[in-house]
């Protein structure tokens, strides 16, 4: 399968710039997430959007149960259209859980990416508390979430939205979201969502060699704050930003917060 079919890859901004960004969409979401942020970097860099096997509008054949049963079919996914695409001096913007793709994938792939941002990422969900580690869900939590899913998706994706979303002044931005997972089939949803919470990545941080940027929100309900300081204590070269909004997509509700922070780490 073409890969740009495949990932319904855009490369848009400057086609001769040496440098490329490489933004990557969260769990619910499509590229169309970061409408309000690329238009910034368009002049100077090279831009590269796709969309997550399962989501928005990647090829719908593309998706594979058994590829995609945990998030490394998608972190092979990040490495493909990186080395098809020849990308040359790589910085990875990676929302949510395609933050830790982005890691892995400098891991696994070493030279692909010389440097990464982590918008609202966690490289483990669960709490542990026998090492003293907050991720934010405890085991009764992500088994009630999964009910809701499996019990009525729609209405799970109505009441999620809101709280992931936040900026309740702006209702909007949360009926957005239920739209863009309303648009993902019930059992792709909820494969992807099992492999995302339940992951657990901590052991690769110290392998991380690349400059990282950390961008923490308040009130997040999938990362809290302990998380993103938990990233840039074990991420040898980081460091983080607070941007002053509230939620999960600060690219979709403080998208001005957003480049600044991006543009202080270019």
């Amino acid at each position: 399968m073409d890969i740009i079919q495949r990932n319904n890859i855009h490369v848009t901004g400057n086609p001769d710039s040496p440098q490329t960004l490489v933004f990557a969409h969260g769990f619910g979401i499509d590229q169309t997430s970061f409408s309000k942020v690329i238009p910034s970097f368009e002049h100077d860099y090279k831009i590269v959007l796709f969309d997550n096997a399962g989501g928005g509008k990647a090829d719908k054949k593309a998706y594979s149960p058994k590829r995609y049963e945990s998030i490394h079919g998608y972190v092979t996914d990040a490495a493909d259209i990186i080395q098809a695409l020849d990308l040359r001096s790589v910085t990875f913007i990676g929302h949510s859980v395609s933050g830790i793709t982005g890691l892995l994938a400098s891991v696994h792939y070493p030279g692909i990416i010389d440097k990464l941002v982590l918008l609202g990422s966690s490289p483990r969900y669960l709490d542990d508390p026998k090492d003293g580690y907050t991720g934010g869900f405890d085991h009764h939590a992500l088994n009630s979430l999964f009910e809701a899913m499996e019990a009525n998706y729609h209405a799970w994706a109505a009441g999620f939205s809101k709280l992931a979303m936040r900026n309740e002044d702006r209702p909007e931005l949360a009926a957005s979201f239920a739209r863009s997972l309303e648009n993902i089939r019930p059992d792709i949803a909820i494969q992807v969502a099992k492999a995302i919470f339940y992951l657990d990545y901590r052991e690769v941080l110290s392998k991380v060699t690349l400059p990282v940027l950390v961008v923490q929100t308040a009130n997040d309900i999938a990362v809290p704050a302990v998380v993103s300081e938990y990233l840039e204590a074990h991420i040898p070269n980081s460091r983080r930003i607070k941007v002053e909004t509230e939620g999960h997509f600060p690219h979709i509700s403080a998208p001005e917060e957003v480049i600044a922070a991006i543009q202080s780490f270019l």
